[in-house]
């Protein structure tokens, strides 16, 4: 069997990563940047019959929990990382040339600081042929990880660095296969695209990086394409450090009374509405913020509540309580308070509500709450921006009186507008739709740059 036919890709399209999951030939299995959601890596091994013998981590992970403690405890696996990471927890620790056999085939540490410090790339050997690297925030589909998640006074520092290890990595031979963990969709500088995984010829031939002259053209194109990231980056790699809670109970969502709810929600919980758009508006618990339950859930509900705040669920009965617990245990929400047991047809308190507009009938000012880039690429004449992870800080410089939040689709622009009632706003709507809806609509030209 080829190697392309032995290792699983495991998208994750929310977080924009990729984990792998490596038959190696014998029963046996290597898994790579598991996240501690191991349903899609369980189910892929279950398929093949197949035990995951090693976890391999190519870095301390500020995205999501890693997955590899879980699958020492569970299944015996042995965890395969940096010895410079300084794990709190039983692993073997690796250094740059560092070799662990695979039952015939081969696992080779290579140091590639940049994304991190301690960072490593782990390149697969068929006897003495490279087959492929897995290079997790080092070299990624036509770009590289971004380096400001230890501060920004080590950004410059760690993006020389990079430069380093993706001329490294491109001196691998062309043929290699490029297997990343960040993506599309990563808040760790992946550009947009489909592509998952790569080749050292593909990144040496279009790779924009790579092409860039020296090492100092390399860190201002690198360090200018970095934007935003969700605040639960700053603490999870610490978290990975020292080594996530195993998880050893089914996880379940406790059922709560409107009485408990209210009560939770005066002692500082925060209500966390996950029904789609339109049933949010027609009435949601005043206070409650808005994060619809997509693939992108965990990343808002990271970037805008404190790990530590008691959270409570509203769903609708059709919507999966997993796909909601999982989601919150990957980025270390590990205690949800519980749902509102019967969902918001059994609220008895107040309700407010949010008008939703379309396109053709946007009536006042706008507030654009998309990431700079997106808003750069085209947007409404005069509309207002502010990122949407930068609102609950700075809700005060949203437009006076009446507005239209807005967004790609509408979904975040309700959260910002549940954040912005939960401020003292009044007078909001959600445009249901988005830039480009508009632009159909009116028959008017969207305006870019910032």
């Amino acid at each position: 069997m080829r190697i392309d036919e032995r290792l699983i890709p495991l998208v994750d399209d929310g977080l924009g990563n990729s984990a792998y999951l490596l038959d190696t030939g014998d029963g046996r299995a290597l898994a790579v940047d598991p996240p501690r959601d191991l349903r899609a890596l369980r189910a892929a091994a279950g398929r093949r019959g197949l035990t995951v013998a090693w976890a391999a981590d190519t870095h301390l992970h500020a995205d999501f929990l890693s997955g590899a403690v879980q699958l020492a405890a569970t299944d015996g696996a042995q965890i395969l990382a940096s010895a410079a990471g300084m794990r709190a927890f039983d692993h073997r620790g690796l250094a740059d040339g560092d070799e662990v056999d695979l039952g015939g085939l081969t696992l080779r540490a290579l140091a590639t600081p940049g994304h991190t410090d301690e960072h490593l790339s782990f390149l697969l050997l068929d006897g003495t042929a490279p087959v492929g690297v897995f290079t997790g925030g080092s070299l990624i589909v036509g770009s590289a990880a971004r380096t400001d998640l230890l501060g920004g006074d080590r950004t410059v520092q760690l993006a020389r660095a990079q430069y380093a290890s993706l001329h490294r990595l491109a001196a691998l031979p062309d043929a290699t296969a490029v297997w990343p963990t960040h993506g599309a969709g990563s808040f760790c500088s992946a550009p947009p695209g489909t592509a998952r995984t790569s080749t050292i010829a593909a990144e040496k031939a279009s790779n924009p990086l790579l092409a860039a002259p020296d090492v100092d053209a390399f860190v201002t194109q690198l360090v200018s394409s970095l934007g935003s990231y969700p605040r639960y980056f700053r603490w999870l790699a610490e978290t990975n450090r020292r080594g996530p809670a195993v998880i050893d109970t089914a996880q379940a969502l406790p059922q709560l009374s409107t009485d408990e709810v209210r009560r939770l929600h005066a002692d500082g919980a925060v209500i966390v509405d996950v029904r789609p758009v339109a049933d949010i508006a027609a009435g949601h618990i005043p206070g409650a913020i808005a994060i619809p339950l997509r693939a992108q859930f965990a990343t808002w509900l990271g970037w805008l509540v404190a790990p530590d705040t008691p959270v409570v669920i509203v769903r609708n009965r059709g919507q999966d309580p997993a796909d909601i617990l999982w989601p919150a245990l990957n980025i270390g929400f590990d205690r949800l308070a519980g749902e509102l047991a019967g969902g918001m047809s059994a609220w008895t308190g107040a309700v407010s509500t949010t008008r939703l507009v379309r396109p053709h009938e946007v009536d006042a000012p706008v507030l654009d709450i998309r990431q700079t880039s997106e808003y750069g690429t085209g947007h409404l004449p005069g509309a207002v921006h502010l990122e949407l992870g930068d609102l609950p800080a700075a809700a005060h410089a949203a437009p006076d009186g009446p507005a239209v939040v807005m967004c790609g689709h509408g979904e975040r622009a309700m959260t910002a507008a549940t954040l912005l009632e939960r401020a003292g706003r009044r007078d909001l709507a959600v445009l249901a739709g988005g830039p480009h809806d508009w632009a159909a609509a009116t028959g008017r030209r969207l305006q870019e740059g910032s």
